[in-house]
């Protein structure tokens, strides 16, 4: 039986989110797949769809709209994909409890502000032109292991080669044995 996969969308969600058919193509023969839009999951209903106005609507309560509702639809425990505000969304509901094998967040620049992590294997994965990363020490002080891509921004998850190494990160870890975050960051040491 596929393992349970829920992928939780940009704060865009369906109204720019292309992207998302490519993640679906390459996983959906690997996973049961739940798909979450932010903006109906945070019950978000703007009259102008500027960034302003939905990145305001998220702030201003629509994080945690979508955090109890998450809490609520999904009580088993599963795999997290997450892109922008969709990551931070799943990160805070993993913190609250919610039921997590582990956390790949992409471009999710508000989990900076927190202060631990969802207790699941965590990734968390940025561009190294996204001006609104975690510092390194945050990193170090969460331990969550760094990863930087050199050359990309904010949207690098919309991008080709960034859809194939996610999806393989995300293959590789269901189907290769879990190690333990020492061997992992013993491992990345060897290689760097």
């Amino acid at each position: 039986m596929a393992q349970k996969l829920v992928i939780l969308s940009d704060m865009w969600g369906a109204k720019k989110g292309l992207y998302i058919t490519s993640y679906l193509g390459y996983l959906q023969q690997y996973f049961d797949i739940t798909y979450y839009d932010i903006q109906q999951l945070a019950n978000i209903d703007v009259k102008i769809l500027s960034q302003e106005n939905v990145h305001r609507a998220f702030v201003e309560g629509g994080i945690e709209t979508g955090v109890a509702h998450l809490l609520k639809k999904e009580t088993e425990p599963a795999h997290y994909l997450g892109f922008s505000m969709g990551g931070t969304i799943a990160w805070k509901a993993g913190l609250m409890g919610l039921p997590m094998k582990s956390i790949y967040t992409v471009s999710s620049t508000r989990i900076r502000a927190e202060e631990s992590k969802p207790e699941c294997k965590t990734t968390a994965l940025f561009g190294d032109k996204d001006m609104y990363r975690p510092k390194s020490d945050w990193h170090q002080r969460l331990g969550v292991k760094p990863e930087l891509i050199k050359g990309f921004g904010h949207t690098m998850y919309a991008d080709e080669k960034i859809i194939g190494r996610v999806c393989l990160d995300l293959l590789n870890s269901v189907t290769q044995p879990q190690k333990t975050e020492k061997e992992e960051v013993h491992a990345h040491i060897k290689i760097a």
